[in-house]
């Protein structure tokens, strides 16, 4: 576990990669605004775990960018993420700081993660993400590129928990594979 000099539990993972993870996200263009394919992709995530909110999600040094987004409205105004992700125009923010949410430490793992109920784990329980925007549930999976980079991760969130199972881990590993694909492919001209 990692402590801050005044001895409290840092719930964020130390991310040694992230000034690497940076230079890769600028040569790749990705990170840096909403990209109507990641909508794309995060909708259909959505509609394949049936889950109300999921996001493709690029994190740098200092904060978490959804270039991929899909709530439960299909839009992204209003509340549908609570106020924590609200930016003061009313539309959901596509940024999140970096110590909100477990995005993070999918990265910094390397390895998905499947928290069926975010409560049920006291080092997730405490997440910001909890209390502020009633997250209960989380499944999400890294985007490792050839350069054996995270780039960031896939994700979706419930407010309710979800018995996600095996099934779940196999489809979001599956998922973050393919569009690992699809940003190799246009890297090399193909899309």
């Amino acid at each position: 576990m990692t402590y801050d000099p005044t001895g409290h539990l840092l719930l964020t993972p130390v991310d040694r990669e992230a000034p690497s993870r940076v230079r890769r996200l600028r040569e790749l263009g990705l990170g840096e605004r909403p990209e109507p394919a990641f909508d794309e992709f995060a909708h259909r995530l959505a509609e394949v775990t049936r889950a109300p909110y999921s996001m493709v999600n690029f994190i740098d040094e200092n904060r978490q960018f959804f270039a991929g987004l899909h709530t439960p409205s299909g839009t992204h105004s209003g509340s549908d993420l609570g106020a924590a992700t609200t930016a003061a125009g009313g539309d959901v923010s596509r940024f999140m700081a970096r110590d909100h949410g477990y995005c993070p430490h999918v990265v910094v793992r390397r390895k998905a993660l499947v928290l069926e109920d975010v409560c049920d784990y006291p080092r997730f329980a405490g997440n910001p993400v909890v209390d502020e925007i009633g997250i209960r549930s989380y499944l999400g999976a890294p985007l490792i590129d050839r350069t054996g980079i995270a780039l960031g991760t896939i994700c979706v969130v419930d407010t309710e928990p979800r018995p996600w199972g095996r099934a779940g881990l196999e489809t979001i590993k599956s998922l973050a594979a393919e569009l690992v694909e699809q940003i190799h492919r246009r890297e090399d001209g193909g899309l």
